[in-house]
């Protein structure tokens, strides 16, 4: 990001010439790396699919010639990328890091410099050998991360999942808590195909037939972001009804929490039996982004409706305990 009149925004080449003013990457002991700028260069609140397959297809055919990969990425969109990585390359036995910086890195007091610093070595050791998000002294799961500030420089945390690694004097790697991998798999790309997916958050008093023009066969798949452990109002009794229609349509409802820590467990109180009987599926302990992006995946699969309900509740790249 460089500043300008109207305020920050990205520049071509403006990162390479701040890079090759950091005397430490210039260092022997620091690892030999390369530069890739992606064209055009986007603001992360204006990411897409599109763009998420363009940085997987950029890793994968580039895959034999590095240790690792570092994806610098704004903040707003991170996690969502990370988890939408995390899909895209299936069998992935290298680290790829996203980091990036609350502040931006041509400014006196960016927190760039050191998540850059970080990460590189990060990638370079070969350790964390999955997608994952580096900022602040901490790596988290990519698939497993929120972004939990606007303004702090601790801006990301993983609720429902430990650290894989704390950065200090050190680099110490929770190696229980990172991905294990089969002997002799190779790594796959998996593009995200342009299925339509909605996210809809429950309020108190939502009335849940405004939504039913939309949750039909116009939408893939839906996240149902609800109370608790997978709560609706009592009298969502209405969308019983709105999502059986939407799954004979070929819609998939996947249940999420709005809170940060917890798991989804639908049935266990009376409000979540209705979304259970009508057949929406649970998110468990899933991210939004983690669960928006596991849908784009299964769809673009083109699986069978029963199999993407049914794949939707099982851990299929460390998205869900």
């Amino acid at each position: 990001m460089k500043r300008t009149e109207s305020g920050y925004k990205p520049a071509p080449n403006f990162l390479d010439e701040e890079l090759h003013s950091i005397p430490d990457l210039a260092r022997p002991e620091f690892p030999l790396w390369e530069l890739h700028e992606m064209s055009p260069l986007l603001d992360s609140s204006n990411m897409t699919l599109k763009e998420w397959n363009e940085i997987g297809r950029v890793i994968y055919e580039n895959y034999e010639k590095y240790c690792g990969f570092v994806v610098l990425h704004g903040t707003d969109t991170m996690a969502y990328t990370a988890s939408a990585l995390s899909f895209i390359l299936r069998g992935l036995n290298k680290p790829v890091v996203l980091t990036g910086s609350q502040i931006p890195l041509s400014e006196i007091r960016s927190d760039g410099r050191d998540n850059l610093i970080t990460s590189v070595l990060i990638a370079s050791e070969g350790i964390a050998n999955e997608v994952c998000l580096y900022f602040s002294g901490k790596l988290l799961r990519g698939n497993r991360a929120i972004k939990m500030s606007a303004d702090g420089l601790v801006a990301f945390k993983s609720p429902n999942y430990p650290l894989l690694a704390e950065v200090g004097i050190t680099v110490k790697y929770n190696k229980s808590a990172l991905l294990r991998h089969k002997e002799g798999t190779k790594l796959e790309y998996l593009p995200f195909s342009n299925v339509p997916i909605g996210v809809l958050k429950v309020f108190p008093g939502i009335q849940f037939g405004l939504f039913e023009d939309i949750m039909t066969e116009k939408l893939s798949g839906i996240v149902l972001e609800t109370f608790g452990s997978g709560n609706i109002p009592s009298g969502g009794d209405e969308l019983l009804p709105i999502i059986k229609k939407a799954f004979a349509s070929g819609s998939v409802v996947a249940v999420c929490s709005q809170c940060p820590v917890g798991t989804v467990t639908l049935g266990t109180y009376e409000t979540s039996s209705s979304l259970k009987s009508a057949g929406a599926v649970s998110g468990k302990d899933m991210t939004t982004e983690a669960a928006v992006a596991k849908l784009y995946h299964l769809f673009s699969l083109e699986l069978s409706k029963k199999e993407i309900k049914r794949l939707m509740e099982k851990n299929i790249a460390g998205e869900l305990s």
